[in-house]
């Protein structure tokens, strides 16, 4: 595979790592991986949203036990780190989406060094993923 493209959507801890860990895993074989931050998630290519980043939900209490087992793996545990690691392999890029920027307070002035912009839902479309070999949405 050349080429994957990643939508992701959900913005709690562990909603955001697998996109990550996919990207990853195909960005150290040799895969572009272009990622593209919509709706709630678009606040972690933020300082402050990737800071805040939580599990949600039924699992929220088991938090800990997550973070555990994720630097057990070998990982970071912060997302913002995560993303730094995926940056340094040159094979992965972050987008925010303009609307989901708008609405959710992203912008240039609080976007992350690693995210490579603001970009419309259908540049990223025609751009990355209809061009990509494999589109994957979380």
């Amino acid at each position: 595979m050349q080429s994957m493209a990643i939508v992701v959507r959900d913005d709690s801890y562990d909603k955001i790592l697998t996109p990550l860990a996919f990207a990853y895993l195909t960005a150290t074989e040799g895969t572009q991986v272009d990622i593209l931050f919509v709706n709630w998630a678009v606040k972690a290519l933020s300082v402050e949203g990737a800071a805040a980043l939580r599990i949600d939900g039924r699992h929220g209490a088991e938090e800990e036990m997550v973070r555990a087992g994720v630097a057990k793996a070998g990982l970071p545990t912060e997302i913002h780190d995560v993303i730094k690691a995926l940056k340094a392999t040159g094979s992965v890029n972050f987008y925010a989406c303009s609307l989901a920027g708008a609405i959710f307070g992203v912008n240039e002035g609080n976007l992350i060094p690693e995210a490579s912009g603001i970009v419309g839902a259908a540049w990223f479309l025609n751009e990355k993923a209809l061009k990509a070999d494999h589109c994957q949405y979380f």
